[in-house]
């Protein structure tokens, strides 16, 4: 019999929650667990949806301890991992990153460009704090980090807390690659899951190219995906790509553009921002972004079911949904815990995986996971439009980080001034101004 596991999720009151909850439940087969703590200094936010995943932790599973608490002692005492996917600042500070850059006419997204910067100088303290909790309560626990924005939190974990038992995850390729499987499962009349490929990606999180896409049998699915990218970019005439917000829709779209500059190879759909950032710009409402897509949709409708579970006190007919996500963060524990070597896409330090780019930034690549943590693979070369787009930001990346360890106004500056987003100094002054305003009760104080 498998042993069990204790996990902590960091970031109890996130709207994604009650997925990672019931995920766990539906693979206690290959992933046991004796006990659920949510955890959140948000304590009215976490207390409406744990409310209701007690409610249905009690009709799936009454065997499983559950709790959740705002007192680190109790969250991270005796654990085995803790699934982290806070948000420092919720959906309110999201539409300033947003709209602060688009006033300047600077392309506005969570993770990418200027307000991505300020959403990762809101971060990286807040998952420091979650990894020295780790470190006082519980030493030998895994760290599986899925905070946005990524690619700026796994710098700062390689600089301040090196060698800890911290992995940096996202889960947009793997939301990808079932969109591939779907492609190829409608053009092809035969079915693919994600599974079902074997993949080579090198890149930056929000910033990579999938190099290779074979099936178990070692057949080539590049050509099929290649045809359909270019003409439709990742649209597929399913269900799930209908129900997605229009932003998404029409960034999936997008693809096909991102394709046409390199055609050996295939792209993440958040390069959009960095190569055609006066498309997104143009195409972009100043007055109501993807945070207020996301405030009257996946907001509203998730705490309105677990709402109408407490009131019911039941979760029959209001069954919350399993992203990608969740799965994806499962088959990573599972592979740590027993040692699967399973193939995974992870952000780690790249030293030489990609042998002619920087040792020291962090890459994201498939890995083989065990319970050591993950194995890097050789990526080899890469051509020269991948590694001077890749080199310009991780730079960006490592400026923000210093920035935030130095206290450094003129680091930050230099950061927004680097990226691809923005078109000059000046402009980029602006916009750091705008967020150190927008920002005074999270950043530290530049100067």
């Amino acid at each position: 019999m498998r042993e069990k596991s204790a996990i902590c999720i960091a970031g109890g009151g996130s709207t994604f929650t009650p997925g990672i909850v019931l995920m766990l439940l539906e693979n206690q087969d290959r992933f046991p667990i004796s006990r659920i703590t949510l955890y959140d200094n948000n304590k009215e936010r976490q207390d409406k949806l744990a409310e209701a995943c007690a409610i249905m932790m009690k009709e799936k599973a009454p065997e499983i301890e559950f709790n959740w608490t705002t007192d680190p002692v109790t969250a991270f005492t005796g654990i085995d991992f803790v699934f982290a996917h806070i948000r420092v600042g919720l959906y309110a500070m999201r539409e300033l990153d947003e709209k602060i850059p688009l006033k300047y006419g600077v392309v506005g997204q969570e993770t990418c460009g200027p307000g991505g910067m300020a959403y990762g100088m809101r971060s990286i303290g807040p998952v420091i704090e979650i990894a020295d909790y780790m470190e006082k309560y519980s030493p030998q626990a895994w760290l599986l980090n899925y905070s946005n924005p990524a690619a700026i939190v796994a710098e700062a974990t390689r600089r301040l807390r090196p060698g800890k038992n911290i992995i940096n995850i996202c889960d947009m390729p793997v939301g990808l690659e079932t969109t591939m499987a779907a492609i190829l499962t409608q053009n092809t009349g035969k079915t693919y899951t994600r599974k079902d490929m074997d993949i080579r990606y090198y890149g930056l999180n929000h910033f990579g190219w999938w190099t290779s896409i074979k099936d178990k049998d070692g057949n080539d699915l590049m050509p099929e995906l290649k045809k359909h990218i270019k003409e439709y970019g990742y649209a597929v005439n399913t269900p799930d790509f209908q129900h997605k917000d229009p932003s998404w829709q029409e960034t999936y779209t997008k693809a096909k553009d991102i394709y046409a500059l390199d055609t050996n190879t295939i792209p993440n759909t958040y390069l959009k921002y960095y190569l055609y950032p006066d498309y997104v710009v143009k195409h972009s409402d100043p007055n109501y972004t993807r945070a207020n897509e996301v405030m009257n949709g996946r907001e509203k409708k998730v705490f309105g079911q677990a709402e109408a579970i407490v009131k019911n006190g039941t979760c029959e007919g209001n069954e919350f949904e399993v992203g990608v996500h969740a799965s994806f963060i499962v088959d990573l524990a599972c592979a740590i815990k027993f040692n699967t070597k399973e193939r995974m896409l992870l952000i780690v330090p790249n030293n030489g995986s990609i042998s002619n780019f920087d040792p020291t930034a962090m890459v994201e690549i498939p890995c083989l996971v065990g319970s050591e943590g993950p194995e890097p693979l050789a990526m080899g070369e890469i051509p020269t439009f991948q590694r001077g787009l890749m080199s310009e930001q991780v730079c960006v990346e490592k400026l923000v980080v210093e920035a935030w360890i130095e206290h450094s106004y003129n680091k930050m500056w230099q950061a927004i001034t680097l990226s691809k987003t923005v078109p000059s100094a000046s402009v980029a002054k602006q916009i750091l101004d705008d967020l150190i305003e927008a920002n005074k009760d999270f950043w530290p104080e530049l100067h």
